[in-house]
């Protein structure tokens, strides 16, 4: 694994510190008046989640990971495990379903997710950017509402909360950004 500086050290970065692998979250790089300059990085632990600040000299040596990302698709869940398999080899891999969080509901049969491994251990999986789910509750149309800035709850069919725009009524398909968890687009 290549060693970097502290000071090379980006958002994103998955490094190898303190016995564990961690995700740089937010990297800002401080001059003192007095001293020399480093890096305050944040780091989540991609296993368990905790947070630590962490600050990173120029002179520091930390060691950088590269993780391996294979698309596989979805085919079941059984005792909040995850079944997925991969597309080219028909290898089947049983994740926790811990793993997605508070996206879980937005996972569909078949659908292609992006797991990354460290070696054989899967750390993260990742969604498709858009989803297409139908609004299966919201509240009828005021009238005298204007479409520019307001908007009203709805259930969607995975059981999810979101906002949605006025002109969109229950049974319509819709588009749902999964990582900021609001209405794109009608599908």
């Amino acid at each position: 694994m290549p060693k970097i500086n502290g000071n090379e050290i980006r958002p994103g970065n998955v490094l190898e510190h303190d016995g564990g692998l961690w995700a740089a979250v937010k990297v800002s790089h401080v001059k003192p008046g007095k001293g020399g300059a480093f890096a305050q990085v944040e780091l989540k632990n991609l296993r368990d989640g905790r947070k630590l600040n962490e600050r990173f000299r120029s002179e520091d040596k930390v060691e950088r990971v590269r993780l391996d990302q294979k698309d596989q698709q979805f085919l079941y869940e059984t005792d909040g495990k995850l079944v997925f398999m991969d597309s080219e080899t028909f290898e089947q891999t049983e994740l926790d379903a811990e793993l997605l969080g508070d996206r879980r509901p937005f996972l569909q049969d078949g659908m292609t997710a992006t797991i990354e491994y460290y070696g054989e251990e899967a750390l993260s999986v990742a969604l498709p950017q858009k989803v297409t789910c139908t609004v299966a509750e919201t509240e009828p149309v005021v009238k005298g509402q204007t479409a520019a800035n307001s908007y009203k709850p709805a259930i969607l069919d995975n059981g999810v909360r979101i906002m949605i725009p006025p002109f969109v009524g229950e049974g319509e398909a819709i588009v749902v950004n999964t990582e900021l968890f609001e209405y794109s687009e009608r599908a």
